[in-house]
């Protein structure tokens, strides 16, 4: 076989992800939220989203949405939220750059690999993103959401908005916790 005298192209370097919840990260917790008008930024929440971005992380909301296997809401619902929440985002200038959302729930749908504390949603967004999974933070209010940066070799960081008031005196070590989203996000750039 004869050998190429074309250059072999170098891969890109991969990008760091910031993987963000949503309910009681971003936005305000509202138990299975399917109404665009009940969605509420967190304060903060967006510039946190900025200063990330403009540090050179993707963005990525990587959240579980058992309300939708529970038949509480459809997909339909979801996306209706979703496109509130990046209407929100862009009137302060900050969109993401993957959503990712697991609509399971086991004792309805059986197991899967996409509801967190799950891999799924993460290294499908790294593959589909290009992300390195070890460069990047992972930023929720309970421990399901972080825990898997551990795992993945990343930073996590439990927020105290949402669930995280209750869940931070679990933390293991390794979790760092926070007061909120723009707090995480001036830890993790340093700033």
């Amino acid at each position: 076989m004869r050998a190429s005298s074309m250059p072999c192209a170098m891969p890109a370097e991969l990008r760091p992800g910031a993987f963000l919840d949503r309910d009681g990260t971003l936005i305000v917790e509202r138990q299975f939220l399917a109404r665009p008008d009940d969605v509420e930024l967190i304060p903060g929440a967006a510039q946190a989203l900025k200063r990330l971005a403009d540090a050179g992380f993707a963005l990525v909301l990587a959240t579980n949405q058992s309300g939708i296997g529970r038949g509480l809401y459809g997909e339909a619902d979801y996306r209706a939220v979703e496109a509130r929440l990046a209407d929100l985002l862009r009137d302060e200038g900050v969109r993401f750059d993957g959503d990712y959302h697991c609509p399971h729930h086991p004792d309805f749908t059986g197991p899967c690999n996409c509801r967190k504390p799950a891999p799924g949603l993460f290294l499908q967004a790294a593959d589909e993103l290009g992300l390195d999974l070890a460069r990047s933070v992972y930023i929720g209010d309970r421990l399901r959401d972080v825990l898997p940066g551990l795992e993945l070799g990343g930073r996590a960081y439990l927020v105290r908005t949402g669930y995280g008031r209750t869940e931070a005196s679990s933390a293991p070590d390794g979790v760092v916790v926070v007061d909120d989203a723009l707090d995480a996000a001036r830890q993790v750039i340093g700033a």
